[in-house]
């Protein structure tokens, strides 16, 4: 079969292409999250059920992108 991809993934992050990869993390969508939860406050769902979370977090993230187009927005006109 092959290799666990556990043991796989360990490999691939230990050559320095693989380093460098896993250093942008903290750049992508982690820093999103911790955003949301922490400085917005949003730690939880309001509204039960897949679709109605779904929706919910649609509506949180599209407001967290206005939120960045604002602030760059009245950023530029300064």
């Amino acid at each position: 079969m092959g290799q666990r991809p556990l043991a796989l993934m360990r490999e691939r992050l230990s050559t320095d292409d693989g380093r460098e990869l896993y250093a942008q993390r903290k750049k992508t969508a982690e820093p999103v999250y911790g955003q949301i939860k922490h400085n917005r406050r949003i730690d939880r769902f309001m509204r039960r059920g897949r679709a109605a979370a779904q929706s919910e977090w649609r509506s949180v993230a599209a407001t967290h992108d206005l939120l960045k187009l604002h602030s760059r927005w009245i950023a530029n006109t300064a």
